[in-house]
């Protein structure tokens, strides 16, 4: 590929700016005249709606914004990314982040768009998830497998993040993102994430419509899509420039993060009762990746919940500290409510509530 120092920024057709990377390797932004009038921020803490142009940290984003990091592939999609290069005589090390932003072009995560668009997406609507697994299987056991799957796990990939490995496809007229094995997982992964997934709307948090393909294969709605039109979505890393791969962030802050970022009580409400989920499911991988806020209606909310099922996150602790304990008790759960000034009394009603529901499920699961 051609380096390329500078790409433009969409959004629903709207030219939200430039973003051009310095020769020391640092990305510079600055919002479009018209954008300015008519946008939003479309990160408010890093990137405020303001003229005047904004120079990225180093760290922990490797010189780039958080906002524009959210959009390119980590984990399983970079694996998928490194391998479709070098089949085409690329080195990933070498791309500059704008050229990594062009090759998502208009197909990643959230709304955001890259011009110069260079992106190979296709997302298919007759995809046998049976033969892709077997595909991904190869690829996960094999380090310099460089098969035909590869070009089609990257066609159907988008940018893809998390570990597990994934693709983007249509089925009944909506787009859904599909998971597969990792070498990790046990061979009913899919079925146990669909259990949870079903579980976590018993307990009342706000789910995308969740599947099981071919009776196996755990899928979910994109929640970056709605009614056809793509939502502008950012992580709690990417608003809070944190890095996800390390623990970085306590309960507290996260709830200080939603209160400022959606000024709406009730959303406070919905993330306490993820806290409450994740804390008695036994989640610990609740990094900063793992929360995300999306733009609808001229405000901010919570998006709905994802990745969500017992994980041991890192060496068996919370990623993000509950109550600043990485080991949290039930006492942490309520002190986290009390500092993020919600009612005691209705956050311990909660908490009780949810436990019965997952009590119950793991009954019946114990049963069956």
């Amino acid at each position: 590929m051609e380096r390329i120092q500078t790409v433009e920024i969409f959004w629903n057709g709207n030219r939200v700016g430039l973003l051009s990377e310095t020769p020391e390797g640092i990305c510079a932004f600055e919002y479009d005249s018209a954008f300015l009038k008519n946008g939003f921020p479309i990160s408010p803490f890093e990137l405020p709606l303001r003229s005047g142009l904004y120079l990225a940290k180093r760290n922990p984003f490797d010189g780039n914004f958080g906002v524009f990091d959210d959009c390119l592939p980590d984990g399983w999609g970079l694996l998928v990314l490194d391998r479709h290069l070098k089949l085409r005589g690329e080195n990933l090390t070498q791309l500059s982040i704008p050229q990594r932003l062009s090759l998502v072009g208009s197909s990643g995560r959230g709304a955001l768009e890259f011009v110069p668009d260079f992106g190979e997406t296709n997302f298919r609507t007759d995809v046998v998830f049976e033969e892709l697994s077997e595909e991904i299987e190869k690829i996960v056991s094999n380090t310099i497998y460089e098969g035909s799957g590869i070009e089609e796990l990257y066609r159907q990939g988008g940018s893809p993040g998390g570990a597990r490995p994934k693709i983007f496809t249509i089925y009944d007229g909506k787009e859904w993102m599909v998971k597969f094995k990792s070498n990790y997982d046990p061979p009913n992964i899919g079925q146990i994430e669909y259990n949870y997934s079903l579980l976590a709307k018993d307990c009342g948090i706000v789910m995308p419509e969740t599947r099981l393909f071919e009776g196996k294969f755990f899928a979910t709605e994109r929640f970056d899509r709605m009614q056809g039109k793509k939502i502008h979505v950012v992580s709690a890393a990417g608003l809070l420039n944190a890095d996800y791969c390390l623990p970085c962030l306590d309960y507290v802050s996260l709830f200080q993060l939603c209160r400022e970022l959606t000024r709406n009580e009730l959303e406070i409400w919905k993330l306490y009762r993820l806290l409450c989920f994740n804390y008695l499911i036994g989640n610990k991988d609740d990094h900063a990746k793992n929360f995300s806020f999306r733009y609808h209606n001229d405000s901010w909310e919570l998006s709905p919940g994802y990745d969500l099922l017992p994980s041991d996150g890192i060496q068996g602790y919370h990623t993000t500290s509950v109550n600043h304990s990485i080991k949290p008790l039930d006492t942490d759960i309520i002190a986290v409510a009390e500092k993020s000034g919600l009612s005691k009394t209705k956050a311990l009603s909660m908490f009780e509530e949810i436990k019965q529901t997952i009590q119950a499920f793991n009954a019946n699961t114990l049963k069956s």
